[in-house]
């Protein structure tokens, strides 16, 4: 099935350069000039300059290079840390929030709603001096930029105009550097504008990362993921790259082409088949032999090297007869995704209407496993465990905490978790006993079991090494005695522990699970803790009389309280009546001070003519009872 294309988005792909040999690089500064090698990864620029390349053997590289650094990378938590640092860096710049990782060091960003904000703000009367503007809510933070040109490079490259003879102060005779000149700017071309705002946008994000977190990067700039990605490659390192428009070919009525080529069709035309994402190894195969009309040969060794007959994605789109039921033809058939064939013909044509995912909150399950030669005792287990263990909590800290905004929050710089797992799993893999020829059955069969997450691995006022030796006695020891009753000769081949059924905790931020009650209640108790109202006990009246001529005390009913005059102090709230107090009530004063009850009350007293005593009309009749039956 074929889509149409649509080029409303704006999406940016950073690709981090050499970001395994950097994370050591930023770990420890001096290596940034050495070259360095990781084998089961990378190298970085300076080792490639040297002559070493990726899945390069050791001792190849040493031969090339004697000086090499070789840096073990078998433990990835490095690696996964920083990445997860960069991702939140540049998350924090979206609105959207839609900001997909791919392996640890690429991060595609659709920033379309930045950018078109951003473009209802320009002053097309003075595109040169523009205001980025990052957050919505706040003007001034935000940077200056050009929106007459593009940041970085462009695919094709945009040559400025030539110089004005007349005009020897043409502004594009001093273009920065980092900036590529757009000449006859229409500002009516919508798409072009949006990816010049996208493109600076790029380089602000690019020299922030590398100044704030000391990475560089690659970028693409483009309408999908596919065309942002390979743009990218373009230009390395610590470059960008646009794709400028045309997108489409330009025909008229009669469908007869009037305008240049495509951008995207010139763009991606040189790349060979199998360079294409989504083309995986396979699809390309086929496609290739098909083009070939025989198998293509490739280069022989290690791992699969490259085609010696290349085919382009020009040789594919204009191959005859070359189209989606073409490709569904070669590529479908069992077990092959539905529409395969559409899906392939629009990747050719530049077409990717995937969209950029947001990562998960918290991830399904955090699993932490080694391999061994022999495990057979139990103290090699033990070891094994608090290691596997250690990993494991430290890796829930990094995956399952954030930062709490709560004042009152205490403990590993004041964080909260995001999820709290419920089941936690041992597993092994022992090796099946020798035959009677004496090979072994080879298998990768495991067993496990599981119990509850004990609580004490959700503090975060004990270190992580008491911790793991509650966690080891309390749980994975009786766990593993479950799995293996034998006192020893296991002959384990790996282990793991792991933390599943993840349930998240109720959070208003984004991809939250729902308002938290609990703080909710609490942000509503500081802010109404102003208008409170408290019941509590208050000593009793203290009244002050004023003394008669003759020394003696008035009646109580004529005592006069003693209030304050204009600048003495208030009653001691301590030590004055409850008449002195301000106490909250539902009643209502009139202007004369009286209780509008009160003032009801007294319009409804009667005096016994009897005996002269004050009470409510209602009880007058049972008063003059009482008389009676004196009488």
């Amino acid at each position: 099935m074929t889509v149409m294309r649509n080029d409303q988005r704006i999406i940016i792909h950073f690709d981090y350069d050499c970001f395994y040999a950097s994370v050591f690089e930023n770990e420890n500064p001096s290596l940034k000039a050495l070259p360095l090698k990781q084998i089961i990864v990378t190298c970085n620029y300076e080792a490639r300059r040297r002559g070493l390349r990726k899945l390069q053997l050791i001792h190849e590289a040493k031969k090339t290079c004697p000086d090499v650094v070789i840096v073990l990378g078998e433990e990835l938590g490095r690696f996964r840390d920083a990445s997860k640092s960069l991702y939140k860096f540049l998350e924090s710049f979206t609105w959207s929030g839609k900001v997909e990782r791919l392996g640890f060091d690429e991060v595609f960003l659709d920033v379309t709603d930045l950018v078109e904000y951003n473009q209802a703000l320009l002053n097309y009367h003075d595109l040169s001096h523009s205001f980025f503007q990052l957050k919505r809510e706040d003007p001034t933070i935000g940077f200056s930029f050009n929106a007459a040109e593009i940041a970085g490079h462009t695919f094709p490259e945009d040559p400025p105009d030539p110089p004005d003879p007349n005009n020897p102060s043409h502004p594009q005779d001093s273009l920065p550097r980092s900036c590529t000149a757009v000449p006859k700017y229409d500002i009516n071309d919508s798409l072009r504008l949006r990816l010049t705002l996208g493109s600076h946008l790029a380089q602000h994000l690019r020299w922030s990362m590398d100044e704030e977190k000391g990475y560089t990067s690659t970028v693409g700039i483009s309408t999908n993921k596919l065309l942002s990605k390979l743009a990218g490659n373009l230009h390395k390192p610590k470059a960008q790259t646009t794709l400028i428009p045309p997108y489409e070919i330009l025909t008229d009525d009669y469908n007869e082409k009037i305008g240049r080529e495509s951008n995207v069709n010139l763009f991606l035309d040189s790349h060979d088949i199998g360079k294409i994402p989504g083309i995986g190894f396979k699809m390309s195969h086929s496609i290739r032999n098909h083009v070939l009309s025989g198998p293509a040969q490739f280069d022989e060794g290690l791992i699969y090297g490259g085609t010696k007959e290349q085919v382009t994605v020009r040789d594919v789109r204009l191959f005859p007869n070359m189209g989606p039921e073409l490709l569904e033809t070669l590529l479908g058939g069992a077990g092959a995704e539905r529409g395969i064939g559409g899906k392939a013909w629009n990747l050719i044509n530049g077409i990717d209407d995937t969209e950029v995912r947001q990562m998960k909150r918290v991830p399904t399950q955090i699993s932490i496993e080694d391999s061994y030669m022999r495990l057979d005792t139990l103290p090699e287990v033990m070891k094994e465990l608090r290691m596997l263990a250690t990993n494991l909590i430290k890796r829930m800290h990094t995956d399952l905490l954030e930062d709490d905004e709560d004042p009152d929050a205490v403990g590993l710089g004041a964080k909260r978790w995001l999820a709290h797992p419920k089941t936690l799993r041992l597993t092994t893999r022992p090796r099946p006993p020798l035959n009677a020829d004496g090979t072994r059955t080879r298998t990768f069969n495991r067993i496990s079991r599981s119990g509850p997450v004990p609580n004490f691995m959700f503090t975060l006022k004990e270190s992580v090494d008491a911790i793991v030796e509650k966690l080891i006695q309390v749980a994975l020891i009786p766990m593993f005695k479950r799995l293996h009753p034998q006192q020893a000769g296991w002959n384990l081949s790996l282990l793991n522990v792991a933390v599943t059924n993840m349930v998240e905790a109720a959070s208003e931020g984004k991809g939250g699970g729902g308002r938290d009650i609990g703080r909710m209640f609490k942000r509503q108790e500081e802010v109404l803790k102003v208008w409170r109202v408290e019941d509590r006990d208050v000593p009793p009246d203290t009244v002050s009389y004023e003394d008669e001529p003759d020394g003696d005390n008035a009646p109580v009913d004529d005592a006069v309280l003693a209030e304050p005059s204009a600048g003495s102090e208030a009653p001691d709230p301590m030590t004055a009546g409850s008449e002195d107090m301000m106490i909250p009530t539902q009643n209502t004063v009139d202007e004369n001070g009286v209780w509008e009850e009160d003032e009801e009350d007294e319009g409804n007293m009667e005096v016994c003519h009897e005996c002269g005593s004050v009470m409510p009309a209602f009880a007058m009749a049972a008063h003059e009872r009482y008389h009676a039956l004196e009488n």
